[in-house]
């Protein structure tokens, strides 16, 4: 995993400015940075006005030599790459191309393998890759910069462009620091507050834009840098099909992806909550005789503490075991660090767990391996089965939802029976009542669910993909994670598994359980309330800080820059009628408002 920065102007880049850019991508690749003015004849456009600055910083996973380094180049080809993430199956790839006659100077790079890869068979070749990636690839002999994002949305890519410059980073701010005149999008402040993100291909930025999972834009760098194409090389709906579902298949491609993610340079750790998806992945290398370091995070509040669980998987497997405990009194200190991580807004709470255990692996471990993706994989969500299993004939309830006061809640229960899928669906997103609160008018707002199947399972889980999963989770792993320059590796996020659940049958899933292969599995060595106990969900006690913090976070909200956005007055509303959804609402509001006053440092 690394971070990285490029700038392609016929303007002067100021070096100062470029280098301040670049320190917000830092602590993606803190073990070695390269700042380079790229104007050799053989890497440099035809039109010779164009200034070309890349930096890369680099967290070395594998192949740690020098070889590894980065921007790295092919005198053969005249091409370059910048390169932020993991190739897993990189070892195939090599073999393949060397067959091709390919030479690689390196022993083990995937970087190496994703240039002369790109650079021989062009963007086509992104197809056989197994990874997780966020690619910058130059074609010097065709004046042409290729933008590549993986397909699930698990490594960021942001880019802005006029007609004199293009810039791409794998960090929101550091694209900010380049372009003081930035304008903030109201709609996009609209969207953050109504479902917690900002979605592609949008940022919280007017002309700062994000590359889209599984998408290639490609830029031709002429008299004017224009944008030539933008496509889809991947995407969910093109595998929807009925064939018959193999437990045995299923299982075959789940143990290489695992596999595959314990292959390193490095040693690597596991993230273990004791939840299903988490201990399938611990018990799978456990048994494949591998020697495991694991960690997880306790709580000293009952209500949130899984410890009892992830002890289990511990003393069965005897793990080399770590555990990072949340006290009852967490700090505004420890908040805002977790929340400063951040390069765009995020609202998720999960977060603070989140940074605080990686925080933790980080000082041990370079890379981990975690379970998120499980439940998209196989519908382990409870809405997948309340929206499947709604009552139709409640849909007349919504016209309570009209009427109901919005400081009490959102009122989405309301909404969750409708006979409009899109909305039950999105009823589980977003809050309007919280925009009507805070006077917001002439909001664009998006539907979310996807309708491409007569298979409504699939319907759901793909919609589940697009937003929750890569616009939402990825985004929360990858930030709290890097921050820490720490790499996760999420085998569940496999795109080979993503198609083989989307092209079989799935009336297994609509019959039986959630997760039912992961919890046959788990019998092996567990009870059955091990496996079928109520899932939790990787939280703290947000109720508790926000409302002990009430003064802080209040004045901090009405004397603040979002007051510049919306009306403010009626906040004191949500702490008059004390609830979680008020609770996440504050803390919504409030890490927004960090982020706006983070924007001028």
């Amino acid at each position: 995993m690394c971070g990285y920065l490029g700038s392609i102007s016929n303007e002067v880049i100021d070096d100062v400015d470029f280098d301040k850019a670049n320190s917000h991508n830092i602590c993606r690749g803190p073990d070695e940075t390269i700042i380079k003015n790229i104007n050799e004849d053989e890497f440099s456009f035809s039109n010779s006005n164009y200034k070309n600055l890349q930096a890369f910083n680099r967290l070395a996973i594998v192949e740690l030599s020098n070889l590894g380094s980065q921007p790295m180049f092919s005198k053969k080809y005249k091409t370059s790459i910048l390169f932020n993430g993991e190739i897993f199956n990189h070892i195939e790839l090599r073999a393949e191309l060397e067959k091709e006659g390919l030479i690689f100077s390196s022993k083990n790079s995937d970087t190496e393998v994703l240039l002369l890869g790109l650079s021989k068979y062009g963007v086509n070749f992104i197809d056989k890759v197994i990874g997780q990636f966020s690619i910058t690839f130059f074609d010097y002999s065709e004046d042409s910069v290729y933008l590549i994002r993986d397909r699930l949305g698990q490594k960021p890519l942001f880019y802005n462009l006029s007609q004199k410059s293009l810039n791409v980073s794998t960090n929101l701010k550091s694209l900010i620091h380049l372009d003081s005149d930035y304008e903030i999008d109201k709609n996009s402040i609209f969207e953050y507050l109504d479902i917690g993100v900002v979605s592609s291909p949008n940022t919280l930025f007017k002309n700062i834009f994000k590359v889209e999972p599984g998408e290639v834009i490609k830029f031709k760098i002429s008299e004017n840098i224009t944008k030539e194409f933008t496509k889809k090389y991947w995407s969910l709906e093109r595998f929807i099909d009925n064939k018959e579902f193999q437990k045995n298949d299923f299982f075959k491609i789940l143990e290489n992806s695992v596999k595959i993610r314990n292959i390193a340079d490095v040693p690597v750790a596991c993230f273990l909550s004791g939840g299903i998806d988490s201990s399938t992945i611990v018990k799978m290398l456990s048994d494949s005789k591998q020697n495991l370091n694991t960690f997880s995070v306790s709580h000293k509040d009952g209500k949130y503490d899984e410890s009892y669980w992830f002890n289990q998987v511990v003393s069965k497997y005897q793990t080399n075991h770590t555990t990072s405990q949340i006290s009852e009194s967490i700090t505004s200190k420890e908040i805002l660090e977790s929340i400063e991580i951040y390069d765009e807004p995020y609202s998720d709470p999960s977060s603070f767990p989140s940074y605080k255990i990686a925080k933790k692996i980080s000082k041990k471990y370079k890379a981990a391996i975690s379970g998120d993706g499980g439940d998209e994989l196989l519908g382990g969500y409870t809405r997948i089965n309340q929206i499947m299993n709604r009552k139709k004939a409640l849909n007349a309830l919504k016209f309570i939802y009209k009427i109901y006061p919005a400081f009490m809640g959102t009122g989405n229960f309301f909404l969750r029976n409708s006979s409009n899928t899109t909305e039950a669906y999105n009823s589980y997103f977003s809050d309007h009542k919280f925009l009507k609160i805070l006077d917001v008018k002439h909001y664009k707002s998006s539907n979310y669910f996807i309708d491409v199947s007569s298979n409504l399972y699939k319907n759901l889980i793909i919609s589940d993909y697009k937003l929750y999963l890569s616009e939402m989770m990825m985004l929360k792993v990858d930030r709290t994670s890097m921050a820490n320059s720490l790499e996760v590796r999420s085998p569940f996020v496999d795109h080979r598994l993503i198609e083989y659940i989307l092209s079989s049958d799935s009336s297994y899933v609509e019959k039986a359980s959630s997760k039912k292969f992961f919890k046959e599995y788990l019998l092996e060595d567990f009870s059955n309330d091990f496996v079928n106990r109520t899932k939790m969900g990787f939280v703290f006690n947000l109720e508790d800080w926000i409302y002990k913090n009430k003064n802080e976070v209040l004045s901090s909200l009405r004397n603040g820059k979002i007051s510049n956005f919306i009306n403010t007055n009626k906040l004191n509303l949500l702490f008059l009628y004390k609830s979680r959804i008020n609770a996440n609402r504050l803390w919504k509001i409030y890490t927004l408002e960090k982020y706006l006053i983070s924007l001028d440092s």
